[in-house]
């Protein structure tokens, strides 16, 4: 009896990789057929790039897409959001996979023929308007997901839900958007997800690789707001003032201490920028104010509230030790949390990824001190972020132009491999769940 029931528990065990197997070489299939198609929305994204919640134009191309391939889709979520829904033709888990929508204020500088040529008004200003950091490849990639994954409806053992989410690179103080918002309306729910995958585009890591990590891949992030209050003077008498130029400059100074006699180094990595000082408009006037502005990177909750305590014990404290004040908001204007990767679902996923890309190419990554709003989706179901490769083969990943700048530049061969990797975690991810 109990070789009749091996028998059968091999039997199906093999059953089901072939099963796998199958599909990927199917995804892989019809990802490659498409491939042109996903090129030609990028460039489209790309040459009209919209501001987060201005994503108008974006937004409409894609739910046009997704209902041209039957998939229930809902708009205007967090201001410009779109949520498709792919209802499989068997019953399983709740898949989700997101792509961000929005631009940058930067100049373009590149040579494409799809350059950006747009131009708006941002905080009062004139500014460019370009994809620099690859949002439109992200769209593309998961309008092709979309649409081979409906492709191949009737055997989803699942729902898959689509998020195209607006304004991931932040917003002016007073607006609201992004990750944040789009869990607060309900994305996460109705149906309820039970895993949620998504991709970030890379300028200097090399085309046909992804790169994973388990645990905090991306950091916390909280900006910061310190407004020290003096006493105004004529330069020439400084003695008549409580000099707030001076105490900022003892504030700034002390909080390199943070990190280096803080932190547990070993343990994790953070970072504490102060990125503007403001105060002053004369050479021989001691002002009455300055403003500063500045960033908290961290990997753990005990580390942020920690490195917070300790700014605002500086900062107060200096002030008052000099005669002025110190008021700190942090967060000012936005926080994320820690982008963190399930590692019991990173280690039941890794042989998806390393089946779609070979193993080489699968290639475990440092912490990064940047940050990700997908961390609020992860807050609401167990993720993987993963990071896809952009730059040219034979590229040197030193001198190419990173991400956020005028000359940021992706090659458009990855793109299929994306594709498939988030297809292939979706389908591998829900026949696992039903098999169980």
């Amino acid at each position: 009896m109990k070789k009749i029931v091996l028998t059968l528990f091999c039997g199906l065990t093999m059953s089901a990789i072939y099963a796998q197997t199958t599909s990927k070489a199917e995804v892989a299939k019809r990802a490659d057929a498409i491939e042109k198609k996903i090129i030609a929305w990028r460039e489209d994204f790309h040459e009209h790039p919209e501001l987060g919640n201005h994503e108008f134009r974006s937004a409409d191309i894609i739910a046009r897409h997704l209902r041209s391939l039957g998939i229930e889709v809902k708009t205007g979520v967090a201001t410009t959001g779109v949520v498709g829904l792919l209802v499989g033709g068997k019953p399983g888990p709740v898949v989700a996979l997101r792509a961000d929508m929005d631009a940058l204020p930067v100049i373009e500088r590149t040579p494409v023929p799809f350059a950006s040529k747009v131009t708006t008004t941002y905080m009062g200003n004139t500014v460019g308007v370009m994809h620099a950091c690859g949002h439109d490849s992200h769209m593309a990639i998961l309008m092709g997901v979309a649409e081979v994954l409906a492709s191949m409806k009737a055997d989803i053992h699942g729902t898959v839900k689509f998020i195209f989410q607006p304004a991931e690179e932040g917003l002016p103080p007073g607006e609201k958007g992004g990750a944040e918002e789009m869990v607060k309306e309900g994305v996460m729910e109705n149906p309820k997800v039970d895993a949620v995958f998504g991709l970030h585009i890379q300028s200097y890591q090399p085309v046909g690789t992804i790169t994973y990590r388990a645990g905090g891949d991306m950091a916390s992030v909280n900006d910061m707001q310190i407004i020290v209050k003096g006493r105004s003077s004529h330069g020439a008498y400084p003695w008549s003032s409580v000099d707030p130029i001076v105490t900022s400059a003892e504030i700034v100074s002390a909080l390199q201490t943070v990190v280096s006699r803080n932190l547990h180094i070993t343990d994790n990595p953070a970072v504490v920028t102060v990125g503007a000082i403001n105060g002053g408009n004369r050479s021989n006037i001691i002002p009455e104010q300055v403003t500063m502005l500045g960033t908290i990177r961290t990997f753990s909750d005990g580390d942020e509230k920690m490195i917070i305590d300790r700014v605002k014990t500086i900062a107060t404290k200096i002030a008052e030790a000099n005669g002025a004040t110190a008021e700190v908001k942090i967060p000012y204007s936005s926080h994320y949390p820690v982008t963190y990767n399930d590692p019991a679902l990173v280690a039941k996923m890794l042989p998806t990824l390393q089946a779609t890309a070979s193993a080489d190419n699968i290639i475990m990554r440092h912490a990064e001190t940047g940050a990700e709003d997908f961390s609020f989706y992860e807050q609401k179901a167990p993720g993987i972020f993963i990071h896809l490769g952009g730059l040219p083969k034979g590229g040197d990943p030193l001198t190419a132009p990173a991400h956020h700048t005028p000359d940021f530049f992706i090659d458009e061969s990855g793109f299929t491999l994306g594709v498939k990797a988030l297809c292939n975690l979706a389908l591998d991810y829900m026949a696992m769940q039903t098999k169980k």
